[in-house]
């Protein structure tokens, strides 16, 4: 996935999954293209390391926080490998993270503490 500049993604669903809790400023979101999703053609599934499934992405407006990108805006800029995100904002409603680059993928897998590690 390219993308020029920062983009931030809104995170829901969760409280279907493990709730919000499980997520901390930091941890790594692997964006999983769902193609066969029946309520969602544009749909991106979320995971996280330990847990699997934790939520999508909001693709919706009156799910998608203001300043964040949309799972559909997002779905045609991945690739058809997944792509990543690190949380930077909790909520009492919302997750927000930001789009890694390949770059900065690669400099947290540096890190043996990283969550990328399983990546």
């Amino acid at each position: 996935m390219k993308i020029e500049e920062e983009k931030f993604v809104t995170v829901i669903c969760f409280n279907q999954f493990h709730g919000q809790k499980i997520f901390k400023i930091g941890s790594i979101l692997k964006l999983i293209k769902e193609p066969d999703n029946n309520h969602d053609a544009e749909a991106i599934r979320v995971e996280m390391r330990f847990a699997g499934k934790v939520g999508y992405l909001a693709n919706s407006t009156k799910t998608v926080v203001r300043g964040t990108m949309s799972g559909g805006r997002v779905y045609d800029k991945l690739d058809d490998e997944n792509a990543y995100a690190i949380v930077k904002f909790i909520s009492h409603h919302n997750v927000i993270a930001k789009i890694i680059e390949e770059d900065e993928l690669k400099e947290l897998k540096k890190d043996p503490e990283s969550d990328v590690n399983f990546i």
